[in-house]
């Protein structure tokens, strides 16, 4: 390729980056507009006068709420991420006990609805056992929910890589963790990241419950300044904007996690 290839070929590559910003930046404005117009003649036809400012009086309920949420889904994000790494191992294991264990535990988990599992854990367990700190019961309760289907995804993203590459890894003499280390586990995380994106975001909207064990989180606080203004969209408002700002920068991060990988 000759100099005047290369330049024609540059300029025609940053010409065709720009048109798709100037597209991209165009369709961002179109939805922003129709978004704000939807909402604009939904909230101009209700009969509702707003009040803010009875509302903003408790404005550090909402900040102390939403840090307690962040601060309770980042440990329940790291414990479930453990257990459910175990418990895939487990169900692959060939202890039988330790596979019949496993399965036991993710078909209930994963039958019950997460509110009676906190009320069962909570009042059951934790209370026969001692454990008075509602915080660190809630956070193993929302891991254990969260990790049986982690689990699930991290089996089922295993399974899913090709036998040869299993007869591959066999054929160079590596050992089990080489094989897993070096050429099963990095296909499968990519497999797997997508579903373990929308398993995170779930255990932030799913600690929205913990308020029924009154867990000073972002809900009950929500429910709280609602109780004593009785301004009810005022209050629950801010609460599904602050679950937006959690759970959009996981998706947004992990999707370019996806593009450095490949």
């Amino acid at each position: 390729m000759n100099i005047k290839d290369y330049f024609i070929n540059e300029l025609s590559y940053k010409k065709q980056n720009f048109l798709k910003k100037r597209v991209y930046a165009f369709n961002t404005i179109l939805l922003i507009f129709l978004v704000l117009i939807t909402l604009y003649f939904m909230f101009s036809n209700i009969m509702y006068e707003f009040n803010w400012a009875s509302v903003y009086k408790y404005k550090q309920k909402f900040i102390d709420g939403f840090f307690m949420t962040i601060i309770i889904s980042i440990f329940a994000l790291i414990l479930s991420l453990i257990l459910g790494l175990f418990f895939a191992y487990a169900q692959s294991s060939r202890i039988i006990f330790l596979r019949f264990f496993a399965r036991f535990y993710v078909e209930v988990i994963r039958g019950t609805p997460l509110l009676v599992q906190i009320l069962i854990f909570f009042y059951v367990f934790a209370n026969n056992l001692g454990f008075e700190n509602r915080y660190i019961v809630g956070v193993f309760i929302l891991a254990i929910f969260s990790a049986a289907y982690v689990c699930e995804i991290i089996r089922a993203a295993i399974q899913s890589i090709e036998i040869e590459q299993y007869e591959t890894s066999i054929s160079l003499a590596m050992t089990n963790y080489q094989m897993y280390r070096y050429i099963i586990f990095p296909q499968a995380f990519k497999r797997m990241l997508p579903a373990l994106t929308g398993q995170f975001a779930s255990i932030i909207k799913d600690s929205s419950l913990l308020s029924i064990i009154s867990i000073s989180e972002f809900t009950m606080n929500a429910q709280e300044v609602n109780a004593y203004t009785y301004s009810t969209l005022e209050s629950y408002i801010p609460l599904a904007i602050g679950y937006l700002l959690l759970t959009y920068p996981i998706s947004f991060y992990t999707k370019k996690l996806e593009k450095s990988i490949k």
